[in-house]
């Protein structure tokens, strides 16, 4: 059979740009952009809550629309692309990957943490069971050396995944570190390695690239940055570089630039540009999702963001900790005031 394609693209927008819009995405706004997606040739669009199948809570944040709504309604336009869910176990269940799987999602992606990879092979046996391409995704993967990295990939491969995704949620890593990272996966693990970027340091897109040289076939992409933090690898940008390169990808670039510009620009709420709040986040290493929860808490008690920022990376606060925010901004508000008196 014929090669197609040399690299296949996650776009991620419809998940993780949620973050971007406090999870207020409508059925006619992922109607509109699954379905240029779609004729445009992306070959995976990404459908969930940012934090994953059942993330809508006062924790992480609640969805203006149900998400089975979303992924139905992005199914519905998708005759080409083959619409993927997020799961991250303690979040999201078996349960939520069959009414997914039945409504006609067709990739799980299992997200945990870099070191925990014991707590997906359930999920990722479930969703095999239902006939859904698995990816095993290791976030925060900065805060993992590679020889750790290797023993978590072969965990994922082993309970079943297709799919290793070196995941930099903070987007702190620098090319020499993803370089490393994909290359000790690639010569350790027998399935096919993905790699998702954050730009909080502008490098998602050099990142992108040195894992593409190092072997990884799977890459996600965000059109127009709509992503957590700073946004992830430009989706538009991507497959324009990728074909000036002469790597195929299957993906029309007039039609992806047309989407970004006319209806994805439109979703933001504010142009998706590396600020101070995220520019900390890939400096301290700390989850993308956490720059607006951190903004909030920052403003109730009156001190500066990035303060909240730096200590959440001293304490190695990862996803699913959100609560500690709050937490750790009163007790900066504290010390602050202890030390005025």
């Amino acid at each position: 059979m014929t090669k197609v394609r040399d690299i296949y693209i996650t776009e991620v927008a419809l998940r993780d740009g949620s973050h971007a819009i406090d999870h207020q995405f409508t059925v006619e706004q992922v109607l509109k952009v699954a379905r240029a997606l779609n004729d445009a040739g992306v070959p995976y669009v990404e459908v969930s809550h940012g934090d994953g199948l059942s993330g809508s809570s006062l924790q992480y944040g609640l969805s203006k629309t149900n998400e089975l709504e979303l992924i139905e309604a992005a199914v519905s336009v998708a005759d080409r692309a083959k619409i993927a869910i997020l799961l991250l176990p303690g979040i999201g269940t078996v349960k939520d990957l069959r009414e997914a799987a039945k409504l006609g999602a067709k990739m799980a992606r299992i997200a945990t943490h870099v070191t925990e990879a014991d707590v997906a092979p359930q999920h990722i046996a479930a969703a095999k069971e239902l006939g859904m391409e698995t990816v095993g995704f290791l976030m925060m993967s900065h805060m993992a050396e590679a020889s750790k990295l290797i023993e978590q990939a072969k965990l994922m491969e082993s309970y079943g995944a297709d799919t290793v995704y070196v995941v930099d949620s903070a987007g702190a890593l620098l090319p020499g570190q993803v370089r490393e990272r994909i290359r000790a996966l690639k010569q350790h693990v027998g399935i096919h390695i993905g790699f998702h970027g954050h730009n909080n340091l502008s490098l998602a897109m050099a990142n992108s690239l040195v894992a593409i040289e190092e072997g990884a076939t799977r890459i996600d992409g965000s059109v127009r940055c709509l992503g957590a933090g700073a946004g992830n690898t430009q989706t538009e940008v991507l497959v324009t570089v990728l074909d000036r390169m002469r790597i195929k990808t299957g993906i029309d670039v007039y039609k992806m630039m047309d989407l970004a510009e006319e209806i994805v620009a439109p979703i933001l709420q504010t142009p998706q540009e590396i600020t101070r709040d995220s520019l900390v986040l890939g400096y301290a290493g700390v989850y993308s999702s956490f720059a607006l929860h951190a903004k909030r808490a920052a403003a109730k008690f009156g001190i500066d963001a990035r303060d909240i920022l730096i200590e959440l990376g001293k304490l190695k606060v990862v996803g699913g900790q959100e609560d500690m925010i709050v937490d750790v901004a009163a007790e900066i508000a504290k010390a602050k005031t202890t030390a005025k008196v």
